[in-house]
Formats: structure tokens, C-alpha cells, sequence
């Protein structure tokens, strides 16, 4: 099924929403969540409308890491290759549903032109200063608010079964140096002696030290928490169905619980961001890339720390609270089926690395569509030939990692103060 929130509505989320807000934003998951958070720190009052329930796509199902290991992005030299040899494998890694689909086949194209080391590098620097700004956000955010979503700062280790993989890891983490990611080597001597879940197979690994984790679904619920404290406002189960505009500004937005109005708009929807942007003559290249996770009850002899499985490309997290496999990519659209042949590729995948591969009842099997660019890196900021009109979409796989950056970035430009961050890569001009 698809993960949602178990959050019960308060009266205020069912209430009639009042007058137009001062920033009303599309989208209740990490980002709109985190945007509308450091707006009101900003003194700005906001709304949120959610076609759903907060935090019910995929903010809620990932395996909730934060990565600035993951600053390399995912179109790099070689990812064409390796895309090629998975293309009739059902449960690779990454996987491309055939099908006649023209927006698909030119975000493809734009994803190929762009997996050379001179573009890899040129992205790598605003991403990693994204994911490193973020992360120390949210870690002193968890601090200052006593936040309950099982944070750690226990690193994030690479695991290795092929000499290969190893070698490719290697040859990248030269890039990753450059931008300050930390990282150690470890043999298998090490692994054996600092990660006891894994197998004696596991020919070592590549820890990640000033990575962390967390539980993504408590995360958003906090993040929930601070907004509705602040004063803000929640709409859920309020879907958009058009936008009225005069003279350059959104003057209105038809939804189904009635006209909802503010001064600034901010789309911060997700993979479904692009669908809302053509209703305003904008072509937002984003792809949904669909991915999975299976949750399990807390284990016996869990990992230490999270856990990628590299040649699998399964991510293994453990909190006190259960027990998370995820990953896959898969591009098929806005398809809503649970494709089993992938989700069971990730039980298969830990059971090649794992001593103890998860038992136990399946608490929840998940997937949710990630909103994907083809540069691998969001789209933040003003949009073209609009007057009030705010994007924070694309953030891939990363939106958990990158929230408090972006939330913080997007109060900076609509509030006209100096920005947290270059914002010139993000800018949606880039794309267009």
C-alpha cells in the first residue's frame, strides 16, 4: 500500500480556512513543511493546502538518511552504461518502463547529456552545499526543539561485495573530498569488527561519518507540530484544481474545499509539482522516479548504523522503532500498482549482505513517486513571468536530507534577505 499518515485531523486541519494568507503554500510534505517553517520564523504567515494527508507521499516511506555523502549526482560518467545492462532486468536497481511517453524520452535525453565528469563536478558543488547546510540545520533543530523522531548522528557505511564496486567508490570519493566530505576506508577486518550484521562476503566498505538518520514519517509529524504551534495553517485533503491569474499574479486558487488565496503562492508539491505548473503555462522537467520500502518491526541483532548496499543499491535503516529496507528507482510514470518482482528485490538484495536479513511481520510495504530533475538538483526559487509565484520542487531522492536548507533558502528570497545559499544553481531558469 501506499504509506500515509496515521495522524488524526484536529478540529483546526477540518475548520474552514480563514482569509487570504500572507504565504499560502501547495504541498504538506518535508519541504512545503519546512518552508512554511522557517517562514514564520521569518515572521511571514502561512498556509498549507494538501491534496492528502501531511507527509503522505514520499516524505513518509524513505528510508529517511541525511546524506552529504550523496553529493555526487545521479547523472555521473558511467550511469549510462550501467543503465543499459539493467534495461531487461525487471528488478535492477533502476529501472525504465517502455513506453511511449515524449516528456520521458526529453528528460531522459537531457539526463544523458549531462553524465560527463565536467557537468558531474559543475552539480556537485551547490548540491553538497545544500545537503551540508541542511544537515546541520536539522540536527540543531532536533536539539533546540526536543524533536521525537529518533535522530542519530551514527555515520552511514558503504558496503562492498565486489573488488569493482570498491574501485568505482574509490575513484568517486575524490570528487566528494573536494566539496569536504569526510570519509574512511574500511577493510574487511574493520567491517568484521565494527559492523557485526554483516556478512563475512562483505569485502569492506566506506563509512561516511558526518552522515545521520532519522525517522522521516516522525520527522514530518514535529515539523507538523512546530508549524500548527507557530500559528500556522493546515488544509488537508484539499487538492487544487486551477489557478486564477490577472496580470501576472495568482490572484486565486480553485480547490476542492473552496477558493484559497495569499499574497505569495509556493509550489512545494513534489513529483506532482509539474502536473500543477501546467495548468500555468509552466513546464517543470520532473520526472516521478518510484521507489520502495518494506518496514519491519525492530530486529534482534540490527545494524549499527545505516546501511547501503552498494551493488544492490538497498538501504538498510534501523531505529528503536522498527526496521526500514528502501531504495529502487523506476520510471513508469505516475503508475499506482505495488510492483512486487521490486519490492522483493530488496529482501533479496540484504539477504546477500546481512547475517540476519529482517523477520517478522511486514508493517508496511510502500512506495512513493520522488520528484526527479534531470541535473539532480532541485528547483528553487521565483518562477519565470510571474509576480508572486514561488517553486521549491525537484529534490530526487533527497528531499528529507535537503528540507531545512531549502525551507531556509525560500524565506530568504521571498522575504528579500540575504540568502543562506548561492541561489543561483537551483533557479528554474536552468531547466527551462
Amino acid at each position: 500500500m501506499n504509506g500515509a499518515s496515521a495522524t488524526v485531523p484536529s478540529a483546526s486541519t477540518r475548520s474552514a480556512p480563514g482569509p487570504s494568507a500572507d504565504v499560502l503554500i501547495i504541498g504538506g510534505g518535508v519541504i512545503g513543511l519546512a518552508c512554511a517553517l522557517e517562514l514564520q520564523r521569518a515572521g511571514r504567515q502561512v498556509r498549507i493546502v494538501e491534496q492528502h494527508r501531511i507527509g503522505s507521499g514520499a516524505s513518509h516511506g524513505n528510508c529517511g538518511t541525511l546524506t552529504p555523502s550523496h553529493a555526487e549526482p545521479l547523472a555521473a560518467p558511467g550511469t549510462i552504461a550501467k543503465a543499459l545492462r539493467w534495461m531487461r532486468k525487471p528488478d535492477a536497481p533502476l529501472y525504465v518502463a517502455p513506453r511511449l511517453d515524449p516528456a520521458l524520452w526529453r528528460w531522459l535525453w537531457n539526463f544523458a547529456r549531462r553524465c560527463n565528469a565536467r557537468d558531474c563536478a559543475g552539480a556537485t558543488v551547490p548540491k553538497s552545499a545544500l545537503l551540508e547546510t541542511s544537515r546541520r540545520m536539522i540536527e540543531a533543530l532536533v536539539r533546540d526543539h526536543a524533536l521525537d523522531c529518533e535522530f542519530e548522528a551514527s555515520g552511514l557505511l558503504y558496503a562492498w561485495l565486489d573488488p569493482r564496486q570498491r574501485e568505482a567508490d574509490l575513484h568517486d570519493l575524490q570528487l566528494l573530498r573536494q566539496v569536504g566530505v569526510e570519509a574512511e576506508v574500511w577493510d574487511g577486518a574493520r567491517i568484521a569488527a565494527e559492523e557485526p550484521s554483516l556478512r563475512a562476503e562483505v569485502i569492506g566498505g566506506l563509512l561516511f561519518p558526518n552522515d545521520a538518520s532519522l525517522r522521516p514519517d516522525r520527522y514530518v509529524a514535529e515539523l507538523e507540530r512546530l508549524v500548527r504551534a507557530s500559528g500556522g495553517e493546515i488544509v488537508e485533503d484539499c487538492a487544487v484544481l486551477g489557478f486564477q491569474r490577472e496580470r501576472g499574479r495568482i490572484v486565486g486558487i480553485d480547490t476542492t474545499q473552496g477558493r484559497q488565496r495569499g499574497r505569495e503562492v509556493l509550489l512545494a508539491a513534489g513529483a506532482w509539482s509539474p502536473r500543477l505548473a501546467r495548468q500555468l503555462d509552466l513546464r517543470l522537467p520532473i520526472q516521478p522516479g518510484k521507489g520502495y520500502s518494506i518496514t519491519f518491526d525492530a530486529q534482534r541483532a540490527p545494524p549499527r548504523r545505516p546501511l547501503v548496499l552498494r551493488e544492490r543499491s538497498v538501504c538498510v535503516t534501523a531505529w528503536g522503532s522498527g526496521y526500514r529496507l528502501g531504495s529502487t528507482m523506476e520510471f513508469s510514470g505516475y503508475d499506482a500498482s505495488l510492483n512486487r518482482t521490486r519490492l522483493e528485490a530488496l529482501v533479496r538484495g540484504a539477504g546477500e549482505y546481512l547475517r540476519e536479513p529482517p523477520t517478522g511481520a511486514r508493517r508496511e510495504e510502500w512506495y512513493g513517486w520522488r520528484p526527479m530533475t534531470f541535473d539532480d538538483l532541485p528547483i528553487l526559487g521565483r518562477a519565470p513571468r510571474s509576480d508572486n509565484l514561488w517553486l521549491a520542487t525537484g529534490h530526487g531522492m533527497m528531499g528529507v536530507s535537503m528540507s531545512l536548507a531549502t525551507g531556509h533558502l525560500l524565506a530568504d528570497l521571498i522575504c528579500g534577505r540575504e540568502p543562506v545559499l548561492n541561489p543561483a544553481p537551483y533557479a528554474c531558469e536552468r531547466v527551462l
